[in-house]
């Protein structure tokens, strides 16, 4: 006998017949869990109703905590807490409700033996939708088998029908028929194009610098170098503490003259005295200091593109990072000097920004960036988070907002901008949006992801369609009317294929002058994408390919 203290054998549990666990990942930040809780209580009371009606028993894995009042799993240690007490081969649920951060939930899922069950509430107000795709991506990108289903209210049939079909089988059957392979591409200009962008960059490479990686949670937005380095984009990693130091020296002048630069043009602010509930002057003064000192630390490691976390650390530094963010997507956006007044940095371009540091985003960006600007069309795009969406007038309509700003040019022109203030819920230290109404137009949609062990591209096409005022200000209202709004009408693809397929949280968007043209774009993108040897998937109608 030895005097080693071996660690005890943990009891393999199993799981009663027809019994089911339940899970929800939340918030890292305790206001944003706390606010959403009674969403997600009402949701668990919607689904357990259903798994009733089946004959099975839902068994919450973790109580409600007394001293924070929600039931949310917080952080990836409370995570790794509460699968221990889940047997290994049970039915699980992982239930949202709202915005959550996956790596919270992953250790335990990757692991997890039985059947796993990601469902959400289809609503405004809070975005479990939203939460459910980038959960949904993350195990794409692990490869761990999941199914996953959604609902306005949890009573209609296809909801339940859907329930039942995973309590027999582990599975719920979802139409993918509007996804292709890409096809054998013809012999065009556009194809020609996209061929020899592609091989520019993988034989001369590129830089994305990345101010600190998986920002809120998405594990899924985190490309392996081993992946990304062979499309010919290496990345820079970089700390937003640098970001907020070269901050600091970036005068008052520099940054009120970028602000004058935006007002001079017609965006206007919001502005009030409140720093705690209200937008301010020294708020928006914060937030061209960042954007200055982005674009010169981009010029000091010759950088292709960036990308700025924001929401964890530098949150409770500064304002939010949003208005910097949609002026770098900007063609017309402010000029910025060298630090020693000798050069305009990047003049007469958009400079892509990556927003929350997603670098599915940053490889589409730049992509997008110089197919566009190879095309002669303005190359300005953004991410959006695919917020909400329903039936108007026949058609359905998504919701598409980004937590902040889009480029001045999506929205028409900078007098078509206001800077409206962040909320204090999560940005306490406020920031300015760029907020409006996207314009109407033809529009190329996609998205970068990794799954089955590549990277992948969905790619497909939209129109941003105007809607009456009083529509589009019910919407806002359902949502965050602070931020910027796009009503978006996908291209033969419904609302249950998109969210079955779409590996995501975010898609970006790139505006074409016309159908044609966005057609054609599309097809030079999809080359280019190819040839850098990532998978391209055609989402939807397609004209031309």
């Amino acid at each position: 006998m030895t005097g080693y203290r071996l660690p005890a054998v943990r009891e393999r549990r199993t799981t009663p017949p027809k019994t089911a666990y339940l899970v929800a990942s939340g918030d890292l930040r305790e206001s944003a869990n706390a606010a959403g809780w009674p969403t997600q209580v009402a949701l668990e009371v919607g689904v357990t109703g259903v798994l009733n009606e089946l004959g099975w028993r839902v068994i919450r894995a973790n109580d409600v905590d007394p001293e924070t009042g929600h039931g949310f799993i917080s952080s990836q240690r409370m995570g790794l807490e509460v699968f221990q007490g889940i047997p290994a081969d049970a039915p699980l649920i992982v239930a949202e409700a709202v915005w959550q951060y996956s790596h919270h939930v992953l250790a335990g899922l990757r692991t997890h033996e039985g059947p796993i069950l990601t469902v959400a509430n289809f609503a405004g107000d809070w975005p479990g939708l939203v939460g459910l795709l980038g959960l949904n991506a993350g195990m794409t990108k692990m490869g761990k088998d999941y199914a996953s289903i959604w609902s306005v209210d949890f009573t209609d049939d296809w909801f339940k029908a859907g329930i039942k079909e995973w309590t027999e089988t582990g599975r719920i059957t979802h139409d993918a028929s509007h996804v292709r392979p890409l096809p054998e591409l013809p012999a065009t200009p556009e194809v020609e194009l996209g061929r020899a962008l592609g091989d520019q960059l993988v034989a001369e490479k590129a830089i994305i610098g990345v101010f600190d990686e998986g920002c809120m949670g998405m594990y899924n937005a985190i490309i392996d170098d081993e992946l990304l380095n062979r499309t010919g984009i290496y990345k820079e990693r970089l700390s937003q503490s640098a970001l907020y130091a070269e901050m600091l020296s970036v005068t008052d002048a520099e940054a009120d003259a970028a602000r004058d630069w935006l007002t001079d043009r017609g965006m206007t602010f919001r502005f009030g005295t409140d720093e705690a509930t209200e937008l301010t002057e020294t708020q928006v003064r914060w937030q061209m200091k960042m954007y200055v000192a982005a674009l010169r630390i981009a010029d000091d490691f010759g950088l292709d593109a960036v990308g700025i976390q924001y929401q964890q650390g530098l949150k409770d530094l500064v304002p939010a990072s949003d208005l910097a963010e949609g002026v770098l997507n900007s063609t017309e956006r402010p000029p910025v000097l060298s630090r020693d007044g000798s050069r305009e940095l990047f003049a007469g371009r958009a400079f892509p920004h990556f927003n929350e540091a997603d670098e599915g985003v940053a490889v589409d960006a730049l992509v997008t960036d110089r197919v566009w600007t190879a095309m002669g069309l303005v190359p300005d795009n953004t991410l959006h988070d695919v917020r909400w969406g329903e039936d108007f007038d026949g058609r359905f309509v998504w919701v598409y907002e980004i937590s902040g700003s889009v480029p001045a040019s999506h929205l028409g022109g900078w007098d078509k901008a206001e800077g409206w203030r962040q909320g204090p819920v999560f940005f306490p230290a406020g920031g300015s949006t760029i907020n409006g109404v996207s314009k109407p137009g033809e529009v190329v949609i996609s998205r970068v992801f990794i799954a089955e062990g590549v990277l992948q591209a969905d790619i497909f096409r939209g129109t941003v369609v105007e809607l009456p005022e009083e529509e589009t200000q019910r919407r806002k209202d359902a949502t965050n009317p602070e931020w910027p709004i796009a009503h978006v009408v996908l291209h033969d693809v419904t609302r249950d294929q998109f969210m079955a397929r779409h590996k995501a949280n975010h898609a970006q968007l790139v505006y074409a002058p016309d159908a044609e043209t966005a057609d054609r774009a599309l097809v030079a993108k999809a080359a280019m994408l190819d040839r850098m040897g990532i998978k391209v998937n055609l989402v939807g109608r397609v004209s031309g390919l």
